[in-house]
């Protein structure tokens, strides 16, 4: 079983709680932040991210390492229901990573620059 496929999956599995596509917030977790709209996954997310940023440290001071992965995971999955919210596929994450193969993360921030400083003209 390979990561894309199970991403792929579970990102089916969130397209399929959306409304359009008989979503029922009262019965699905994500159906219901998908409901509420944006402010409800993002604040989810940030909630993810700080839960991982504190799980790390835990790991740092002796932690099982295995509380990262936990929240790691709930940071993905939050960060996929946007993904679907807009219009977006894991896949999509996994094709810019891809296209930043073999960058140094400097050249890589520098070319983003240079693509904005173009894109208004200066």
């Amino acid at each position: 079983m390979s990561t894309s496929d199970t991403l792929a999956r579970l990102a089916a599995v969130i397209e399929s709680r959306k409304a359009a596509n008989g979503g029922d917030p009262e019965t699905s977790y994500v159906a219901r932040l998908l409901h509420k709209g944006p402010d409800a996954f993002l604040k989810k997310i940030g909630e993810e991210a700080t839960e991982t940023v504190m799980a790390a440290k835990d790991v740092d001071h002796g932690a099982d390492a295995s509380k990262l992965v936990y929240e790691v995971a709930d940071l993905w999955f939050h960060s996929m229901i946007a993904l679907a919210h807009y219009g977006l596929t894991p896949a999509d994450v996994v094709n810019e990573l891809a296209r930043r193969e073999g960058l140094s993360g400097i050249e890589e921030k520098a070319l983003r620059k240079a693509v904005e400083r173009e894109r208004l003209g200066e």
